[in-house]
């Protein structure tokens, strides 16, 4: 069975509503699966309730023996606890990011796998019939900046990858497609080995989930496409909301006539979708588009949002924008 998953809580509920409305409208009737990012998830638990084709992952198994993956991973890096301690971060930083990871053992035998802050915009056929031939699909540019994927300053970059292959399977953890049982942390002693043998220093502990995952993909060759590379020129778009150069009609995105597969609203805290949500007029980027599809099946709820334009305070959402605007096509 193929299907649609997300990771989330109580704090993304506005833009999971979204996501699941443009999943609705664009893959009817494909069943979706919420993994829990932790325990705050009963707002997610009512919508689940509501919608059929929605599922909240409650296979506490599974969750416990990833987690136990995962806090073996980072034991072996030699400077993340630091690094984590510097910010203010206890325990493992963004642990709830690692429950992605449960789909390899979730309802779905293939699977695509979307960010919260995501929406699908295209009938996502185009990924699954990669998945015919690739065990691993991607869909962006992260290629062109891996300062978020790898710690590009090791010295076991050049030792593990090449260029050609991290120019060809990089790739941002915000969207992507597998297979279930593509990796079983029961077998994964031999990860393990490599890791604590010093490759560790290469994963980046500010991006946990999406360094892991690269590193996962590349080191253990996995059969992988990036279609941001493989479609035809005039068929590929970008997909980020740091792209302004896109066009909106009929609450479709087109970059360059092509109508997006997805939207990723990369960069903005789940608080400024709240803020909109509550009816703050919030200068958020190709906003319209997404409270259209948050607002799906109730358009009269949406907020009105009149009086002032408001901009975020400190703008730190355009520091982090700017740099993030060369993984453009």
């Amino acid at each position: 069975m193929d299907g649609i998953c997300t990771l989330g809580n109580d704090r993304v509920y506005d833009q999971i509503i979204a996501l699941i409305n443009s999943i609705e409208l664009f893959a009817p009737g494909m069943p979706v699966c919420i993994y829990p990012y932790d325990d705050q998830v009963e707002r997610l638990r009512e919508l689940v309730r509501s919608r059929p084709q929605l599922t909240l992952y409650d296979d506490t198994a599974s969750i416990q023996r990833w987690d136990a993956w995962v806090e073996q991973i980072w034991a072996t890096h030699p400077t993340a606890r630091q690094q984590w301690d510097a910010i203010g971060s206890a325990g493992i930083h963004r642990m709830g990011t690692h429950r992605r990871f449960c789909a390899f053992d979730g309802p779905f035998d293939r699977f695509i796998y979307m960010d919260a802050d995501t929406l699908l915009l295209s009938d996502p056929a185009l990924v699954f019939n990669a998945l015919n031939e690739y065990d691993w699909v991607t869909y962006d540019f992260q290629h062109k900046d891996l300062s978020h994927v790898y710690d590009v300053s090791s010295g076991w970059m050049e030792q593990l990858f090449s260029a050609e292959q991290v120019q060809r399977q990089a790739f941002c953890s915000g969207f992507y497609a597998s297979r279930r049982g593509l990796f079983d942390p029961d077998r994964g002693q031999d990860i393990l080995n490599r890791l604590q043998a010093g490759e560790a220093a290469v994963l980046y502990p500010m991006a946990p989930d999406q360094t892991i995952l690269n590193y996962l993909v590349m080191r253990c060759e996995v059969n992988s496409c990036n279609l941001a590379l493989t479609l035809p020129t005039d068929q590929r778009t970008g997909n980020s909301i740091t792209s302004s150069h896109f066009t909106i009609e009929s609450h479709r995105v087109y970059d360059k006539g092509v109508p997006l597969l997805y939207l990723h609203y990369i960069g903005l805290s789940s608080k400024l979708f709240a803020r909109l949500c509550n009816g703050e007029n919030m200068d958020l980027p190709y906003r319209d588009v997404f409270l259209h599809y948050r607002y799906l099946h109730n358009p009269e709820t949406r907020p009105a949002l009149l009086g002032k334009l408001v901009t975020a305070k400190p703008q730190g959402w355009r520091r982090y924008l700017k740099p993030l605007a060369q993984l453009l096509p």
